[in-house]
């Protein structure tokens, strides 16, 4: 906290003060510190705007001598602009004097009545274009941290995307009616095409950010020791993986990928996130609906590497740690084994009589 000069506000000062108020006729109010007080030494009347009443100051301001100018504001006028004017050529003493009494003067006068300060060191600071470069400075927004500019880009890119979910005019069918987001013909046909398999096929899907749709990226045939390169690495993505495994009571899992690579904008994380778990839900009905051969797997896997992505991964996300041969059930919960016993619950405490 900087130390205060310990110099108030003359008698004088306040009644100049006072009927600069009351007759909202005083533009400037020049004030020095003289004999330890605060004195006014000087008021210019309103005459124009205050832009246009700042060229008359120039002539009441010294080269050396600091000052504070107490400014009328025109908008509204019963508020206050203090200026500390302390000149880069100033003795020493007087600018530290000038800079501890800046404060006691405003809050002798009514804190309340200041909405605005400027500090200038030159007569070039008190001119109309600086004063209105403060205003602009005044408006602007604040500059943000790293963090707190990452969270103000994934604000607007929610809001973005709620305001295109709500005013998105296409086609949307009655699974997408759900989620906001409607399905291309070509994207809702290879999804269902995966039920009618039971061999290793791959959907990839994209969702077009200007309508909101999910479209068909690609579809192919893949073994699951080429998944990897399957999947886009430089861009979001949801991929459907038919894959006939032996761990499966079905004989394969239809597994949903979710890729997201850490170099992809803000705004597409954000609207791929959204959209994973009602994208997971929209499949799993259009399995049902064509009696799909494998079936959805529970489990879903996140990746923002793709080339991570191979056999010993997709065990490790679907829980399955067993070998080839072993067979498992990814679509329902597990059940406790009943060779192995039963947690027993302890005891509370004794009860004392």
């Amino acid at each position: 906290m900087a130390a205060t000069s310990g110099i108030g506000v003359s008698p004088e000062l306040t009644k100049a003060f006072s009927d600069a108020i009351e007759t909202k006729s005083i533009r400037f109010l020049k004030v020095i510190i003289r004999d330890e007080s605060l004195v006014p030494v000087a008021s210019l009347p309103v005459a124009e705007s205050l832009s246009e009443d700042l060229v008359q100051l120039q002539e009441y301001l010294e080269d050396k001598e600091p000052c504070y100018i107490l400014v009328r504001l025109d908008e509204p006028s019963s508020e206050w602009l203090a200026i500390s004017y302390v000149p880069d050529f100033a003795k020493v003493r007087d600018k530290t004097l000038y800079a501890s009494t800046r404060n006691s003067l405003t809050k002798s006068l009514g804190s309340t009545i200041f909405t605005d300060s400027l500090f200038a060191t030159s007569k070039a600071d008190v001119t109309p274009e600086a004063y209105e470069a403060h205003k602009r400075h005044q408006a602007a927004p604040k500059p943000l941290s790293a963090r707190e500019q990452e969270l103000a880009d994934i604000k607007t890119a929610e809001r973005e995307a709620g305001n295109s979910y709500e005013g998105s005019n296409a086609r949307k069918n009655h699974i997408g009616q759900r989620v906001g987001l409607s399905w291309s013909q070509q994207a809702e046909d290879a999804v269902k095409g995966l039920g009618s398999r039971d061999d290793n096929r791959i959907v990839i899907l994209k969702i077009e950010p200007s309508t909101e749709t999910l479209e068909l990226g690609s579809l192919a045939d893949v073994t699951v020791d080429r998944i990897s390169s399957s999947i886009p690495s430089d861009e979001p993505s949801f991929a459907f993986y038919a894959w006939s495994n032996l761990y499966s009571q079905a004989g394969g899992d239809i597994v949903f990928i979710y890729s997201c690579p850490t170099t992809s904008p803000v705004r597409y994380r954000m609207l791929y996130s959204s959209a994973a778990m009602s994208t997971y839900l929209a499949v799993k009905d259009f399995l049902v609906e064509t009696g799909s051969t494998f079936p959805l797997a529970a489990k879903r896997i996140e990746t923002s590497d793709p080339t991570e992505l191979d056999e010993a991964f997709l065990k490790a996300g679907l829980n399955i740690d067993g070998p080839a041969g072993t067979i498992t059930n990814n679509n329902s919960a597990r059940q406790d084994d009943p060779a192995k016993p039963s947690f027993a619950k302890p005891r509370g405490p004794v009860r004392r009589r």
